[in-house]
């Protein structure tokens, strides 16, 4: 039989996974992760170290704890690999960010001097980019035109399924996954042990739960972030446990609805943030609209800390910084609000604020955050206008009414009546929470002159 590698990055399932299919036809599988960051500008986050930890935790338990763990060099890993094991072909996952790209062409080139082919296969997005162009052969720019006139014509691949056997290479163990130490030595996140189910039949417990009993209030329901009605999927989607294929297709097998719609443009718009990435890779660090690269961020470091904290006396704001911190998770609607607080109302650099999502989040994603940054910061392709800018305040009392959201993250001020709760610096309260850091009619006609001065 051949004798394969199937290199596990992104994608880290056995279910439904084009890549590992491939690779374990008529052939005896070597499965192998090496973690290198030697040529990624962007390291990874501590909270996503952790969700990656355990993924590859419970990727070894499906693969009969046969994954061989690795760090260091990946070209020098693998030649080596290769000659030992004497390998024909290595499987891996495509790419769509410029310096994963690079980095695999010149690692095709070195595997081909040693008669060795290196097979890739797109298991992490629905549409290849490459291939979706306006009729001028240029990248679309809008979101709307990307994904009604191209990408809802264009039926996603169904998923692969399960591969019915495996048959592995015998190999001995060379490293256990603590020896690519992972997990920092001050472990903040370990506060979410309780919280997470991180393994392949986690994920589907999820979709599962919420296709039977969330998604038929998506659409309205997802803006309420004390109801919880997001899907909660996108840790799971960023680290391979489930396939995007399959999520579309068993959502889209529902009756049509405006929910069911909805939730499949929301998976259209993580398309959209690597299709700009694959087309506009300079995106990843500059401004993509360039009048942005002349302006002059103010950069407060106390403003920075307070609202990383979740201490800048805006409730609904801190509420969703808090929430992160505790859970390494935020709901939408209030990304998008601390997003606008941070760059608009603050005028701190976008840069900042994704640096810190991306250390947070679990479900921080390479082109998914870039994308929300420059969206909100309004210095990216189709982002929201320079007059858009979130009102805490209003938006508490509007998607929160009730303060379930806010008393949840904020329990030190869950004793004011609800008049009061999302403006709490009008009633002498003498509850140890602080005073708004900024006023905010006042910082709003600020970002509104400076932008339209742009």
């Amino acid at each position: 039989m051949k004798k394969n590698i199937i290199l596990f990055k992104n994608n880290l399932r056995v279910n439904d996974n084009p890549v590992l299919k491939a690779a374990s036809f008529e052939s005896l599988l070597l499965p192998v992760y090496i973690h290198d960051e030697s040529y990624k500008t962007k390291k990874l986050g501590s909270a996503s170290l952790y969700f990656l930890y355990h993924s590859l935790k419970s990727l070894s338990k499906s693969l009969d704890y046969k994954l061989q763990f690795f760090k260091g060099d990946t070209c020098q890993i693998l030649t080596q690999l290769v000659k030992e094991h004497n390998i024909e072909c290595i499987y891996v996952e495509e790419f769509f960010d410029r310096e994963e790209i690079d980095f695999f062409d010149k690692l095709k080139s070195t595997l081909y001097k040693i008669n060795v082919k290196l097979k890739i296969i797109n298991s992490q997005l629905l549409w290849n980019p490459k291939n979706i162009l306006k009729d001028d052969n240029t990248p679309y720019k809008v979101f709307s035109p990307f994904y009604k006139r191209k990408c809802i014509f264009i039926t996603p691949e169904f998923p692969v399924g399960q591969v019915s056997e495996l048959n592995f290479i015998d190999s001995k163990l060379y490293n256990d996954i603590d020896s690519l130490s992972l997990l920092s030595k001050y472990p903040w996140y370990k506060k979410f042990d309780q919280q997470y189910d991180i393994s392949e039949n986690g994920a589907l417990d999820i979709l599962s739960n919420f296709i039977i009993e969330k998604i038929h209030n998506y659409k309205v329901g997802r803006d309420y972030p004390g109801e919880y009605f997001n899907s909660k999927l996108s840790p799971f989607i960023r680290f391979g446990l489930l396939s995007i294929n399959r999520i579309w297709h068993e959502v889209n097998s529902l009756p049509e609805s405006p929910s069911r719609n909805h939730y499949l443009s929301e998976l259209g718009w993580r398309e959209f943030s690597y299709y700009q990435l694959y087309h506009f890779p300079e995106m990843a660090k500059k401004n993509l609209q360039n009048k942005f690269d002349n302006y002059e961020w103010e950069n407060d470091m106390e403003y920075f800390e307070a609202w990383k904290m979740g201490n800048t006396g805006y409730p609904f704001v801190d509420a969703g910084m808090r929430e992160l911190w505790k859970t390494g998770f935020m709901h939408n609607r209030l990304r998008m609000i601390v997003a606008s607080f941070l760059v608009k109302n603050l005028q701190i650099d976008w840069r900042l604020g994704e640096e810190w999502f991306w250390d947070c989040l679990i479900d921080a994603d390479y082109a998914s955050n870039v994308a929300g940054w420059q969206w909100a910061a309004g210095t990216g392709v189709d982002a929201a206008p320079y007059f858009r800018i979130f009102n805490p305040i209003l938006q508490g009392k509007k998607f929160d009414a009730e303060g379930k959201y806010i008393k949840t993250y904020i329990p030190e001020i869950s004793s004011l009546d609800i008049k009061t709760l999302h403006e709490p610096w009008t009633q002498n309260h003498g509850l140890d929470y602080p005073k708004p850091i900024i006023d905010f009619k006042q910082s709003r006609n600020k970002a509104l002159s400076l932008y339209s001065s742009l």
